[in-house]
């Protein structure tokens, strides 16, 4: 795999993340495609990760604010701070 490649993917993944985090997609959608035969990678384990954690979402924020995409910021920091209320209850 070329460096080329490998930033594609990256760029695949962190987009997977965005879909999974904010339930554009979810597990079983996920599954459905990797059985069809079609990459999903992500940044993390869906299976280990919980996909509201705030580490995993600010990496993802860090992500799209590289290449200024600021409307999904803003959605995956609504999620975040509701993931976070959620914890806290």
């Amino acid at each position: 795999m070329d460096f080329y490649e490998e930033i594609e993917l990256y760029n695949e993944a962190m987009e997977n993340a965005y879909l999974i985090i904010t339930k554009r997609v979810d597990l079983d959608e996920m599954c459905e495609l990797i059985e069809n035969g079609h990459e999903f990678p992500l940044p993390f384990n869906p299976l280990e990760t919980l996909q509201g954690s705030p580490e995993i979402i600010d990496l993802i924020v860090e992500y799209y604010i590289s290449i200024e995409d600021y409307e999904k910021c803003t959605e995956l920091t609504k999620v975040k701070e509701k993931c976070l209320k959620t914890r806290t209850k």
